[in-house]
């Protein structure tokens, strides 16, 4: 199991509201969605870099295969 899925199933309601909570107070309710903006760009741009490896790796090894 990944240690996200862990984490989810461990965390309660309460545990989640509070955190949600703690994030609204300390960065605003204006700025959370920018951060959710960024957060989605980083997360797709390391998706995107990591099907850039794959595709070099698999591109080497059929080379290699020759």
């Amino acid at each position: 199991m990944e240690m996200a899925s862990i984490l989810a199933f461990s965390l309660g309601g309460p545990e989640i509201a509070l955190i949600i909570f703690a994030f609204i107070l300390l960065f605003g309710a204006k700025k959370i969605p920018e951060l959710a903006r960024g957060l989605g760009k980083g997360i797709r741009e390391f998706k995107d870099a990591s099907k850039d490896v794959r595709n070099e790796i698999e591109k080497a090894g059929e080379e290699a295969n020759k």
